[in-house]
């Protein structure tokens, strides 16, 4: 059975999702296909993944990072309100000077808020409970069959028990995605997901999204799984507006949320101003030399 990724670069549209509108026309370069990692076929049936096949990933390059500009940002995106808690905690993770038990502090205050405003774009229903008193009160239920949580390792995975805190028995699966250092490509190189999630609204968590390049291939993955577009939410703390419209335009369906939305990446393709790369920073590992502040860093690099 061809899946629906094979499908569509069969029919010559983008690897991402829709073909490139013509602002975004800019000479590219097809990089040789990722080798296949074995188990990381879809539903386990140990087929190769769409993205391990040999089709060849395609990405614009330098000119991607200015392409968005005098474009309004897409609808489906929605940024947490910028009250002065919010913008006083994004103020500590970005000081470079802030010491990593601070950073880790207010990272997770902030993650906290974000999957809290997330939770409030599900589908409700109208319900009627009892109250201790015998009476009855008319409230809301969610409407959905059930929540799961994706993380794109490394850094994604740092959401992890905020959402587990909120959202009660929620199921969670992983999904690794890295630059090959040779082609700059985005690689696949592991992927656990829980069963029947075709129906389920699934929360996919990064923490940063510069270019969207892990973040498209991530939602590509899902949809391969059968789960539909819409059903997809992608949080981030912190997100580049050349991410937010090209996984906009790619997926028009999938709701984009953050808590902040920075207007510039470099000439290297990372945020400005930013907060670092989020993953050293939160686990004390080494910094990269360039200071990447996504360590998938996009295939447009």
């Amino acid at each position: 059975m061809v899946s629906r990724c094979s499908a569509s670069a069969r029919r010559g549209s983008s690897s991402w999702g829709r073909p490139p509108p013509a602002h975004l026309t800019v000479p590219i370069t097809c990089a040789p296909p990722p080798h296949t990692v074995s188990g990381v076929g879809g539903r386990g049936s140990g087929r190769r993944h769409p993205f391990l096949s040999p089709q060849p990933l395609c990405v614009p390059r330098a000119a991607l990072a200015s392409a968005h500009q005098c474009h309004p940002l897409p609808q489906t995106l929605s940024v947490l309100k910028s009250t002065p808690q919010v913008r006083g905690m994004h103020t500590i993770i970005r000081d470079k000077e802030t010491s990593r038990d601070e950073f880790i502090f207010y990272s997770k205050r902030l993650m906290r808020l974000l999957i809290e405003h997330a939770l409030s774009f599900l589908p409700f229903q109208d319900c009627v409970v009892q109250t201790p008193q015998g009476q009855d009160d008319a409230g809301k239920c969610y409407a959905g069959k059930q929540i799961t949580g994706v993380s794109i390792l490394r850094a994604g995975e740092t959401m992890e028990p905020a959402l587990r805190a909120v959202c009660k028995d929620v199921r969670v699966g992983t999904i690794l995605i890295q630059t090959n250092q040779l082609t700059r490509e985005p690689e696949l190189h592991s992927l656990r997901l829980p069963k029947d999630i075709s129906d389920d609204h699934v929360i996919l968590t990064d923490c940063t999204v510069s270019t969207g390049a892990a973040a498209m291939m991530a939602v590509r993955v899902l949809l391969d799984h059968d789960v539909p577009e819409d059903k997809i939410f992608l949080l981030s703390l912190l997100m580049a507006e050349m991410g937010v419209h090209s996984v906009a335009y790619a997926f028009p369906r999938v709701r984009i949320i953050t808590t902040a939305v920075d207007k510039r990446v470099n000439d290297l393709f990372r945020i400005i101003p930013g907060i670092g790369n989020f993953g050293d920073r939160y686990f004390g590992t080494d910094a990269a030399p360039d200071g990447s502040d996504e360590e998938e860093v996009a295939s447009a690099s």
